[in-house]
């Protein structure tokens, strides 16, 4: 049986407004870690801080999203360690657009 348009509308906007909490949960728990590993100190373009985050994001997936759920774990960095890596490898590729 075929839905009404209305009602796949209203379904749609549902959706939207899921989206929009899940995308807001998230951008909010990334933005605490950041603050936490020291991001908010740094005077750093944004598209240099996109790179960097897309890096980052790349390396995850590349170990299959795995985490042990120990902070540093994966690299037995301390986090102003990682915030240096994070920083110089943005440093780096700072003219580049993502």
């Amino acid at each position: 049986m075929k839905k009404p348009s209305s009602k796949i509308r209203e379904e749609i906007a549902r959706l939207q407004d899921q989206l929009k909490a899940a995308e807001t949960r998230e951008a909010e728990r990334i933005g605490r870690v950041a603050l936490k590993a020291g991001l908010g100190e740094i005077e750093i373009e944004e598209t240099a801080l996109l790179a960097a985050f897309e890096d980052l994001a790349g390396r995850f997936r590349a170990a299959g999203g795995k985490s042990t759920g120990k902070k540093n774990a994966a690299a037995g960095r301390s986090a102003s360690d990682a915030t240096a890596a994070l920083a110089s490898g943005a440093d780096a590729g700072g003219d580049h657009e993502a």
